[in-house]
């Protein structure tokens, strides 16, 4: 099986050295090249520093690929353009053509705010300069995405750091002649996607070993995301064969927690079954504050099923709004099996629903008790067929119990469109 093309992501800027911002240009680009037949190497987050800077593109040069964002601004410490041409041993030119291109956007701008083009000019001539081999596959603003190939026969390709505008540049680089002579050497790999919920990542590995192990051309990954288990099978040209073979063993092992195949989130898949079923959804929420809700309808489409929610942090809004008794609350608690189920029931009803999912809970860190410790929730989904019920002890922070607790609710929602009882357990 021959080798694929090795590719490097460079991701520059000091903000994310320090922390102050998050990197989501290395995953992007990453995934990108697995799925057009690269393997990536590596990520790399790197601050301005020249010395830090050029020391990592040139580590970068030695791959079939490097792939680079941000630093392609017009001041002093936007130096992607100068140090990647320095590592490679190229000569920078300023391109007249890129140059009136920028200072036409630049001119236009330093109309509107009402400053002085020749503020603006140093940068603008700055942005034009490129490796002598490199062309530009566009502009983002004032910044040019470039592609070129260096001397080590490493394409190279420099694209802006905000991710909106590296993302609508990127095919663009693919489109580039040196990406497509590349890219000509290689094929995407086979790639099969198993999704499990309610099994530990222990189990899976264990599985996974049991089925024979990855190699011979398979890589399998196993990934804790959002309380599920994700494992990814990725085959090189020629090991097709071998990932069924894993595939099928995995899946026989682990068939009871498997809820897909595919990268849908839970959230897609839950209103997906009630769109086919023309139900309508509804969520009843205290301790998440509304992230059940907030799941769903950050899906395109989801007003086509899901009607609303309430979130009843008070006992005297989950009385007010979702009829939860009183004399409920006072015996059993807001955070009960009891409290739950009528909360459910409650957002069928004031919500006009067919379905309603309740979530309540201690998420921490004070609140607890002996009897409810920090971590404990309760949910329940109700519809026309019936209900599920679970009650959780979530490990964790805050923050990590109320994910939990809102993926988990999700996947209760699931189960009870699919008729499936395990979730109850």
């Amino acid at each position: 099986m021959s080798r694929r093309p090795r590719a490097v992501v460079v991701v520059t800027g000091s903000e994310l050295v320090r922390g102050e911002r998050t990197d989501r240009n290395g995953p992007f680009l990453a995934a990108e090249a697995l799925s057009h037949g690269l393997a990536p190497a590596r990520i790399t987050i790197v601050g301005d520093a020249p010395a830090e800077l050029e020391a990592v593109l040139r580590e970068g040069l030695e791959a079939d690929a490097c792939l680079i964002s941000g630093g392609l601004g017009p001041t002093h410490d936007d130096r992607t353009v100068e140090l990647v041409a320095h590592a490679a041993g190229i000569e920078l030119v300023v391109d007249e053509d890129l140059e009136r291109e920028i200072e036409s956007i630049s001119r236009a701008f330093s109309e509107r705010m009402r400053r002085p083009y020749a503020d603006f000019a140093p940068g603008v001539t700055k942005q034009a300069t490129r490796p002598v081999s490199a062309r530009s596959i566009g502009l983002a603003g004032t910044a040019p995405g470039l592609v070129f190939r260096a001397p080590t026969g490493c394409v190279v390709v420099v694209l802006p750091g905000p991710p909106g505008e590296l993302r609508r540049l990127w095919p663009n680089a693919l489109a580039s002649e040196p990406m497509k002579e590349l890219l000509e050497t290689t094929r995407p790999p086979g790639r099969r996607v198993l999704r499990l919920f309610g099994v530990s990542e222990s189990a899976v590995a264990r599985a996974l070993d049991e089925a024979g192990g990855d190699g011979d051309g398979v890589d399998a990954t196993i990934c804790a995301r959002e309380f599920e288990i994700h494992v990814d099978l990725v085959a090189d040209a020629g090991a097709e064969e071998r990932a069924d073979e894993l595939d099928a063993a995995l899946t026989e092992r682990l068939e009871e927690w498997l809820f897909a195949r595919d990268e849908r989130r839970v959230e897609e898949l839950v209103l997906s079954l009630a769109d086919a079923r023309g139900l309508r959804l509804a969520t009843a929420e205290s301790c998440t504050g509304g992230m059940v809700a907030a799941r769903l309808t950050g899906i395109s489409g989801s007003s086509a099923s899901f009607v609303g929610g309430v979130v009843a942090y008070s006992n005297e809004v989950k009385e007010a709004e979702l009829d939860v008794p009183e004399e409920l609350l006072v015996k059993h608690g807001a955070v009960s099996a009891e409290a739950a189920a009528a909360m459910a029931e409650g957002a069928r009803r004031r919500l006009g629903a067919d379905v309603a999912v309740a979530v309540t809970g201690v998420a921490g860190p004070e609140g607890g008790t002996a009897e409810k410790p920090v971590g404990r929730v309760h949910l329940h989904a109700a519809g026309p067929d019936g209900s599920l019920a679970r009650m959780l002890d979530l490990p964790g922070d805050r923050e990590q119990v109320r994910v939990r607790a809102a993926v988990t609710a999700l996947h209760l929602l699931r189960a009870l469109l699919t008729g499936s009882r395990e979730e109850a357990a």
